[in-house]
């Protein structure tokens, strides 16, 4: 049930249009930036925008300005948690073992304050289903007690009715579409 939800998500937001991603994601940027300041120095993890996700750059670079510290995660070629690693707009970028965009090896890794959590499917609790491989939920609960904001970045297409979430499923503090922000938790 879940992968078929998953399926229908991914599908749906591959079928729009890039000029409708690029609106999309410029209203849930706008979302976002009245939601949140990010104080200087303060760490934000983000993803690199892929398969049509919201490309929530403009924020990053918005915040940037203010002092505040990027992160991309590296995805760790085995089930463990992310780790991340430093960026700035100039930082160079290679594919990590899953082919997306993250900093070099030299670049130095960091602890995110915050994370920006990409949503292919969601619901109203904070619970979300991304691309099947476990590794924000995992990342999220090593974390324990210094756990960072969690924040569910992601297209009202994506929202349902219930993820119907497994024990392991970490649920995001927030949810941040285009249609607006809410704190679940």
């Amino acid at each position: 049930m879940r992968s078929e939800i998953r399926k229908n998500c991914l599908l749906a937001r591959a079928a729009l249009a890039e000029e409708e991603v690029a609106r999309l994601s410029h209203l849930l940027v706008d979302n976002l930036l009245r939601t949140f300041a990010v104080p200087p120095g303060k760490c934000v993890g983000f993803c690199w925008p892929i398969r049509n996700e919201p490309d929530i750059r403009p924020a990053i670079h918005a915040w940037l300005k203010m002092g505040m510290i990027a992160a991309l995660p590296v995805t760790p070629i085995q089930q463990q948690a992310l780790s991340f690693r430093l960026w700035r707009p100039e930082s160079p970028l290679a594919p990590d073992c899953k082919g997306i965009l993250a900093p070099l090896e030299n670049a130095p890794e960091v602890n995110p304050d915050a994370l920006l959590i990409p949503l292919n499917a969601f619901d109203a609790r904070g619970y979300r289903l991304g691309y099947g491989g476990g590794f924000f939920d995992r990342t999220l609960a090593a974390s324990g007690a210094s756990r960072p904001l969690a924040i569910g970045i992601g297209f009202e297409l994506g929202r349902i009715g219930d993820v119907q979430p497994e024990a392991h499923d970490q649920p995001v503090d927030w949810l941040i579409t285009e249609q607006g922000a809410w704190q679940v938790r």
